[in-house]
């Protein structure tokens, strides 16, 4: 017998009759053979680690712009972060552990350079917009690799529905969706904090009272509670007094750091700089001749420029926008 079918009996024996089984995926855009030792899930955990798009992530801003200190978040922290409170979430409720592991790695795969910042502002010049959650799907489908990673339709599902309106079909992207949320509300705080941006002191205390005073508590409360009322059930929730309060901190966040003068006065430059760059490409084809292969010119240079990190977009801007001293020649 493979190890992938063994794999296969082991979740029949150990998981919950709600999870996601593998070898009942709704499949793949494109049939191919199965690995022997792998289940799809596994592999497709495995392609979202080893693409370009997600190394890229360690170079793009979480919430502040080119922090100078080592220890505050970046996009690949954050997307760490989520898939080990997922994991956490998925493995106490029976579910499969290797889906919600995919969909969490994969979940920001399409994010811009600058944070929110930057998908504000291709969404602002864009056609039709720009949303991570749908870029992050194109990257996987399209983007990554020869024509994509060819995915399975419940982490591509996942990837998709990780934020919106629209619930994941599966409880496991339901959890990436919730672990997504409890890990920046609580890592926001703790890289405001850091950043002397707020206070201890600020935090509204009845929100503490409930969640907890420490960033290790906070988490705790959360997740243990997830487990607790989504137990024996078809969707993944909170309590209502550990829901509202996770909200009304949620919105602490909004109000106090995510429009702080001080932890955002970068952003109104960030987004500047992307504009500029997507009308110079625009203007400019020929930068991004080779990375057309039958798009239209405007989705060519957004994903140029969302796969970006932020380095990436800042030397770009300078080679394109900044004059460079003249060099004499004898």
């Amino acid at each position: 017998m493979l190890l992938r079918q063994q794999a296969e009996e082991l979740e029949y024996r150990t998981l919950s009759p709600r999870a996601s089984f593998s070898s009942r995926s709704r499949g793949r855009r494109i049939p191919e053979e199965e690995c022997q030792v792998r289940t799809c899930f596994q592999r497709d955990r495995d392609r979202i680690i080893h693409s370009k798009a997600f190394r890229r992530l360690k170079h793009k801003t979480q919430v502040f712009i080119a922090p100078e200190g080592d220890h505050y978040r970046m996009r690949l922290t954050h997307t760490l972060e989520v898939a080990q409170i997922a994991r956490t979430i998925a493995r106490a409720l029976g579910l499969n552990e290797d889906l919600t592991e995919a969909i969490a790695l994969g979940h920001d795969l399409g994010h811009t350079p600058f944070g929110h910042s930057g998908e504000e502002a291709l969404g602002e010049v864009a056609p039709g917009g720009f949303r991570h959650n749908e870029q992050s799907l194109r990257v996987v489908d399209v983007l990554e690799g020869e024509g994509g990673l060819n995915l399975t339709w419940e982490v591509r599902d996942g990837i998709l529905n990780h934020t919106g309106d629209k619930d994941p079909a599966t409880l496991e992207g339901q959890v990436v969706k919730i672990a997504d949320r409890v890990a920046y509300i609580n890592h926001d705080i703790d890289d405001a904090l850091r950043a002397g941006i707020i206070r201890q002191e600020d935090l509204p205390r009845d929100c503490l009272e409930v969640l907890g005073w420490e960033h290790k508590i906070r988490i705790n409360t959360m997740v243990t509670d997830l487990i607790e009322n989504s137990w024996d059930r078809d969707g993944i929730q909170m309590s209502p007094e550990v829901a509202e309060a996770t909200t009304k901190l949620r919105s602490y966040l909004f109000q106090h750091v995510y429009t702080n003068p001080r932890a955002k006065g970068e952003e109104e430059k960030a987004k500047m700089l992307l504009k500029q760059l997507y009308r110079f490409y625009l203007e400019h084809p020929q930068e991004v001749e080779g990375l057309v292969k039958g798009k239209n010119l405007e989705q060519a240079v957004v994903d140029y420029i969302a796969g970006m990190t932020d380095r990436f977009a800042i030397k770009q801007f300078n080679t394109h926008f900044v004059p460079a001293g003249f060099k004499l020649f004898d």
